[in-house]
Order: structure tokens, then C-alpha cells, then sequence
């Protein structure tokens, strides 16, 4: 006889989920808290601190320099998004044709740089974005071809997308995984009945795979979109926010102000202010992508 397994009590998942919601609320909640606490002061460390209401609040909309880092930060936005879930989307489309040979192995070499360090990777980039002994210039010269070679990291003109590669190239994996992930929730049937009634892979993807999966599209989209806003390590060690402040984005800009200068009140405004511009591109793209044509 079939033994059935005593239903778990409501207390029992209370109490897993209890460590994760700890966590979570030490680590991402409290932190926000505090930051708009400290706003409202002028502190710079010490034991002092001053209350000056939304002076902060009035300051940061003023600020030249936050607004070009803003801006920088959008940039890099569009190129990420753009290069991440467009790549990812085509790449998850070749894994699911039936040409495309060794798919475990491409899905392993895909995926591997989203498990190194965002630390690593700029270093490594900026080893081969060098313009004397660079991997990038080197292969150039054994190519004979000296006029594309450019001081990568040096020029304000063209920063921005050189400091996007590196981060569009480590993160592929990441939405390729969700893309293939709801790619195996789409029946078989379907695709099957749209290859025996003539249908390519090309065709299949476009018309049948991407409207199931747009759900899964809009979210890669607006997680694409939150997490380059608050960027931050790639551009620390490629850049430092050069030449100038050409490439400094917002992460880097609180960092300076609250480290390298001590005013830690001001730099807390400036993450309040990285989290009210991430809610709006965020809360914008999910309009933006809409997908009722694909209900």
C-alpha cells in the first residue's frame, strides 16, 4: 500500500524562508534606508552631523557632474542591453537549431565568463585593449592593418563603447540561460507540426519561438537594464572614469564623492538618486516593449 507524505505545515516554510529574508533584508533593504537617512545630513565620517533638510536633494539636481555621468550611464545602458539580449536571443536561437552541431560545448563557453570576476574581466580587457603590447593592436599589426589601430582606452570619442564590450561579452551566458530555459517550456508539438509544414529554423525562431518567449524578452530586459545601471567594476579598473570623466558613470561618481573626497551624506543622495533613475528606465522599458501584439 501507497504511503502519502504528511502535508509540511505553514510554519515549516516560515522557518526556511526566515535566513533568506534576513539576509535579503540586511543586504538590499536596510541599506536603502540608511542611505536616505544620511541624505538628509552633511557628514563627512565624523561624529558630526548636520541636518540640512533636502539641501542634498537640491545640490544633486544641480549637479553638471552627476547628469554627465547619468548620461554616460544611459549610454553604456543601450549598448548592454542592445549587445546582451539581442546576442543572447540569436545565440539561444542557433542552440535550438537542428544544424548547429556540439551545443553543450557552445553553451559551456557561453556561459563561463558570467562566472568570473566583473574585477577579472577588466583587467583582462584592459591588458588587450593596450595600445603598445594589446592583444587588440597586435593582431591588427600581424594583419597588416595599422590604420584601425587606436588608443582604445584613450579617446573620449569612442570610451563608452569600448568599455561596453567587455561587459556585453561577459553576460551573454547569463540571458542566454533564461532564453533557454523558456525556449524548453514551448511544447514540442509546436515546433514539430511548424517543420512538417515547411517551416526553417529562421522562421521557427521568428515566428513561433519569440512570441512564446516574449514574457521571458521584456524580463531579460528590464534585468539588463537594472543591473548596468549600477555598473561599477569594469569601469573602476578599465577606465577610472577616463580619460577625463569621459566614461564615469554613477556607480563611480558615489564611490568618489563618498571616498575620495568624505562627503558620505552627498554620496548616499547620489545612490538614492542611481535608484530613482534605475526605477524609471526600468518601469520605462517594461512600457516601452509593451507585447500585446503577442497575446
Amino acid at each position: 500500500m501507497r504511503r502519502t507524505l504528511p502535508k509540511p505545515k505553514p510554519y515549516v516554510f516560515a522557518l526556511f524562508l526566515c535566513p533568506i529574508v534576513i539576509i535579503y533584508l540586511l543586504n538590499a533593504v536596510l541599506p536603502i534606508f540608511i542611505s536616505v537617512f544620511y541624505s538628509f545630513f552633511n557628514w563627512t565620517g565624523g561624529r558630526t552631523m548636520k541636518f540640512i533638510s533636502i539641501g542634498n536633494y537640491v545640490d544633486l539636481v544641480k549637479d553638471a557632474e552627476f547628469w554627465k555621468s547619468a548620461y554616460n550611464n544611459l549610454i553604456i545602458v543601450i549598448f548592454c542591453t542592445v549587445g546582451q539580449v539581442g546576442l543572447a536571443l540569436v545565440v539561444s536561437f542557433l542552440l535550438i537549431s537542428r544544424t548547429l552541431k556540439f551545443k553543450e560545448f557552445h553553451r559551456t563557453v557561453i556561459f563561463f565568463p558570467v562566472t568570473v570576476s566583473a574585477l577579472v574581466i577588466g583587467f583582462i580587457w584592459s591588458l588587450m585593449y593596450n595600445k603598445d603590447y594589446g592583444l587588440i593592436n597586435f593582431f591588427l599589426r600581424l594583419l597588416r592593418l595599422e590604420r584601425f589601430i587606436l588608443p582604445w582606452l584613450d579617446n573620449p570619442d569612442y570610451i563608452l563603447v569600448t568599455a561596453s564590450i567587455p561587459v556585453v561579452l561577459q553576460f551573454i551566458g547569463l540571458y542566454m540561460i533564461m532564453f533557454m530555459g523558456a525556449i524548453k517550456s514551448i511544447p514540442g508539438e509546436i515546433l514539430e507540426c511548424a517543420g512538417l509544414d515547411g517551416c526553417n529554423d529562421f522562421q521557427r525562431s521568428i515566428h513561433i519561438t519569440l512570441p512564446m518567449i516574449y514574457d521571458t524578452f521584456k524580463v531579460a530586459v528590464m534585468v539588463c537594464v537594472s543591473g548596468t545601471m549600477k555598473i561599477f567594476d569594469h569601469i573602476l579598473v578599465l577606465t577610472n572614469g577616463g580619460p577625463g570623466k569621459s566614461s564615469q558613470v554613477l556607480a563611480l561618481y558615489s564611490y568618489k564623492i563618498s571616498f575620495d573626497r568624505m562627503k558620505l551624506s552627498y554620496g548616499a543622495t547620489i545612490s538614492i538618486g542611481i535608484l530613482v533613475l534605475s526605477v524609471i528606465l526600468t518601469l520605462g522599458s517594461r512600457k516601452l516593449l509593451g507585447g500585446k501584439k503577442y497575446e
